[in-house]
């Protein structure tokens, strides 16, 4: 594994696996991928988010990060004496694509991937508009893609493959010459992602996740966090991880709890507080689906401050 510093020098790192990557480097991890991290690390981006560079001499740039300058000049050093020729965007979340704009201004490569961030459903009345806090609603690809759509280069291709529910519009990128998806948040080795509606959806998630199930890579590079080593027995266990929750949130409900504050207070205890909101809003992803397939009911339609109860 080779490491490549801000002043182009190489140097060999024998013992880095990919597990636990660091801020402040980029990281050639294959001979079409290298990787550099933006130092934006919270309980919900893990190390930070990842930005890819595809390719060798005409590369792609999948996924450059929050607006931060400091690391889109990071990423425009990384590629110095190659052409961008494609700025990637894996889903509208402001660690992911803000960088995108900022990148553009300083390269005039055009923007490509997800389309502009949209709900999975319309607001209820009286519900807040934006319990997705972190959505970005400016961005505006140059060429949006769809599954299938490809993007290529010398040596390398860029294959979309629809991954919504964590947002709707997400997608995730393969890359068929090494086997590899670049799968964004939707599949991560460090944590389970966030579904919170109404941006997010848990039967999107769900349906995207089983798709997934029968591809063949052999290796996922997600936007944060380390690689996913055997995904399709990775993916099996998340789905199998969402089942189990859905299960004790129809226990808690058939216990006696009505409302999400309570369901969250039983089923995640000791969770830190700042995880807690992100908490609830999964709970409520889990509510949404199961009112809608009829095994709980509420008044109305299903909201963050509603009551539930067994159908």
């Amino acid at each position: 594994m080779t490491k490549t510093s801000d002043d182009g020098d190489t140097a060999v790192d024998p013992n880095f696996d990919g597990a636990a990557p660091a801020n402040g480097e980029t990281v050639s991890l294959s001979p079409l991928v290298r990787r550099r991290i933006c130092p934006n690390a919270s309980p919900f981006t893990s190390s930070g988010t990842c930005s890819y560079i595809v390719g060798q001499g005409e590369v792609a740039i999948i996924d450059p990060g929050p607006a931060d300058a400091a690391h889109v000049a990071a990423l425009i050093a990384a590629i110095t004496g190659e052409r961008l020729t494609a700025i990637v965007v894996t889903h509208t979340h402001r660690d992911h694509s803000p960088g995108a704009r900022l990148l553009q201004a300083e390269t005039g490569a055009p923007i490509v991937g997800c389309g502009p961030h949209r709900a999975a459903r319309l607001l209820a009345e009286g519900e807040f508009p934006h319990l997705d806090a972190s959505a970005d609603r400016d961005h505006r690809p140059d060429r949006q893609m769809a599954e299938g759509d490809t993007l290529e280069g010398p040596g390398w291709t860029l294959r979309a493959v629809e991954t919504p529910g964590h947002t709707m519009n997400h997608l995730a990128f393969a890359l068929p010459e090494e086997a590899a998806l670049f799968s964004g948040d939707h599949v991560m080795a460090w944590s389970t992602t966030i579904v919170a509606p109404p941006d997010g959806s848990m039967r999107a998630y769900m349906a995207s996740l089983e798709a997934l199930r029968g591809r063949d890579e052999t290796i996922y590079w997600p936007g944060h966090g380390g690689p996913v080593r055997d995904p399709r027995r990775f993916v099996r266990g998340l789905a199998a991880h969402r089942r189990q929750r859905e299960s004790a949130i129809r226990a808690r409900i058939e216990a006696g709890e009505r409302d999400i504050r309570s369901i969250v207070g039983v089923i995640y205890q000791g969770l830190s507080a700042p995880l807690q909101g992100a908490a609830a809003l999964s709970v409520f992803a889990h509510l949404e689906d199961l009112v809608e397939r009829g095994i709980v009911v509420t008044d109305g339609p299903p909201r963050l401050d509603g009551i539930y109860r067994p159908a």
